[in-house]
């Protein structure tokens, strides 16, 4: 064997081994970075508009209702129809009331539907975060399009994630706006699309109630 071939041999050995190593050596997982993670509060809150309010859907069939019977556990809903980001600001302290654990957070769409400007929609929506985070909680941001086509603002949800640290779920109506399958109207999923959408958020909810 040439020396040349005898360092091949030996690297690649050395890239295998430390393979096998990071497989199945005991590691510990990424801590959590979220901020409030663990909570101390006591309350599951889904915060937003109509969709928290779960427009559309056969009663208890909405992704608030759904998620509730996932994990075995009441989530307060104060979801509004037709709330913007400003008028869901006018009205974060009603949160005051609870010990809030969770909020999950989704509102914005009908800032776009209504044209209003989308610069001050992501600013309201931090202020909305920063209030729900002085509160002790982790926010779960959910991130939504108003089409399959129109409407991303991929880039100003992860400016959020990053400025506030939130658990997120990004694009949870992709499939479901535009499928009429999964609609009830053209803004609002059914019972089916709601389903859809409670199963998108499950796995982020889990992750932060662990």
């Amino acid at each position: 064997m040439s020396r040349s071939t005898f360092y091949i041999v030996v690297i690649v050995f050395i890239l295998l081994a430390g393979s096998l190593a990071y497989h199945f050596w005991p590691h510990k997982a990424p801590a959590m970075s979220y901020t409030n993670y663990p909570s101390k509060g006591t309350d599951l809150i889904a915060f937003g508009d109509s969709l928290v309010a779960g427009y559309g859907a056969n009663d208890g069939q909405d992704f608030v209702s759904d998620l509730s019977a996932n994990i075995g556990q009441p989530i307060i809903n104060l979801g509004v129809d037709g709330d913007t980001t400003a008028e869901a600001l006018a009205r974060i302290s009603s949160l005051d009331k609870y010990n809030p654990k969770v909020v999950i957070l989704l509102v914005g769409g009908n800032d776009y539907l209504q044209q209003k400007d989308m610069t001050q929609a992501f600013i309201n929506l931090g202020k909305i975060i920063s209030y729900i985070q002085s509160k002790g909680a982790v926010v779960v941001l959910v991130g939504v399009r108003a089409s399959p086509l129109i409407g991303n603002f991929d880039s100003q949800y992860q400016q959020l994630v990053k400025q506030y640290n939130v658990a997120y779920v990004p694009d949870a109506m992709d499939g479901i706006i535009g499928n009429s399958k999964y609609m009830f109207d053209s803004v609002h999923p059914n019972s089916a699309g709601y389903a859809l959408l409670a199963g998108r958020i499950l796995p982020t909810l889990n992750s932060v109630l662990k």
